[in-house]
């Protein structure tokens, strides 16, 4: 019977803030807070309250929530050289909190610049901006980060491998969710599992490939330094390296991937060289985009929420942003859940 009350609902008036507090059991008060990016609120508020906007559909009145923080709030997010897949998440999820919290997104790419120029460019930036999102490499660079906090702008960093003290983190445990991956093959009966590293300039890539090994020694398998190979987060380079792989005296009966673009590329090699997913060789990637659903079989793969993610830097970055003492600033690590998905690119290894 509550279905049909929720659908005449949605389609009588709109969804209030007080309905969104009674199902998140909070106060009023608390979901303005976290809608409008203001005060201190808990992860786990934000969270329960975020899930409650969702499952209702509210809507806040941007003009209201405009007029309330009394300043048009205008934020950027820089990126560069992120797979199309990975990209379509952070915008998604960067564009729903800027609309939420009645920021205005500022989205540029910085790809074909040299260090010198990104510098430069954040210079720039900083007198034009309140806040600034990096996504990875970006938010590696020190460089970067120091132009924007020598100019008081505050960061947050999305996907960052590990926690940096001077800015703000929304990321998951990469170390742990790749070595509950690689465990997922070694149950399958994987013994001799093949590599495809991420791209070097990122701490995730390392805290991933040390995530596979510590998931290798604690079976007791000796890691095996010829079944490693170099990536770069792209398609192409998850092909060169398959190839290398499957070209391998003895290769191997598994590949995992530190994203699902190099994944989906270790598919495509094994279905060239007339092999079958999974009967011949299991695949795993990470990240759960879509290009691990547009491969068959779908691949086995680490959810990282990524749109979850970017919507939650922006909250983070403008409750920095708005609060009222200005001469302290708040720096976070949030850590998000990450999700093993099992779908069908994962099989005992044949005999």
């Amino acid at each position: 019977m509550q279905k049909p009350r929720k659908a005449a609902r949605r389609k009588g008036q709109a969804v209030t803030l007080d309905e969104v507090a009674a199902l998140a059991k909070v106060s009023p008060m608390t979901v303005s807070r976290v809608v409008n990016g203001q005060g201190k609120v808990r992860d786990s508020t934000r969270d329960r309250v975020m899930r409650a906007v969702r499952e209702l559909g509210y809507t806040p009145n941007l003009a209201a929530s405009a007029l309330a923080t009394a300043q048009d709030t205008r934020v950027a997010m820089i990126y560069t050289n992120p797979s199309s897949a990975y990209l379509r998440e952070l915008l998604v999820g960067a564009l729903r909190g800027s609309t939420r919290t009645a920021a205005q997104l500022v989205i540029d790419t910085w790809e074909t610049l040299g260090a010198a120029a990104q510098r430069q460019a954040a210079r720039t930036l900083a007198r034009r901006v309140a806040g600034v999102i990096l996504p990875p490499p970006l938010c590696e660079s020190k460089g970067i980060v120091s132009e924007f906090l020598e100019a008081e702008v505050p960061v947050v960093a999305i996907a960052s491998g590990r926690f940096h003290q001077d800015i703000s983190c929304v990321r998951i445990d990469d170390f742990r969710a790749s070595k509950d991956i690689t465990q997922h093959l070694i149950a399958a009966g994987h013994r001799r599992i093949g590599y495809i590293k991420g791209n070097p300039n990122q701490t995730a890539s390392v805290r991933r490939f040390e995530g596979f090994q510590s998931a290798l020694a604690q079976a007791g398998i000796e890691l095996d330094e010829s079944l490693v190979q170099g990536g770069f987060f792209t398609y192409r380079s998850g092909l060169e390296a398959s190839e290398k792989l499957l070209a391998h005296a003895n290769p191997p009966t598994a590949i995992c991937a530190a994203n699902d673009d190099m994944a989906a590329a270790a598919v495509s090699v094994a279905h060239r060289r007339g092999m079958e997913v999974p009967r011949d060789l299991s695949i795993v990637g990470f990240d759960d985009t879509s290009a691990a659903t547009t491969v068959w079989p779908e691949l086995t793969t680490i959810r990282q929420p990524i749109a979850a993610m970017a919507d939650s830097a922006i909250d983070i970055l403008l409750r920095n942003v708005r609060r009222k003492d200005k001469s302290t600033r708040t720096v976070v690590d949030h850590l998000v859940p990450h999700e093993l998905v099992e779908r069908d690119s994962v099989a005992p290894p044949a005999r």
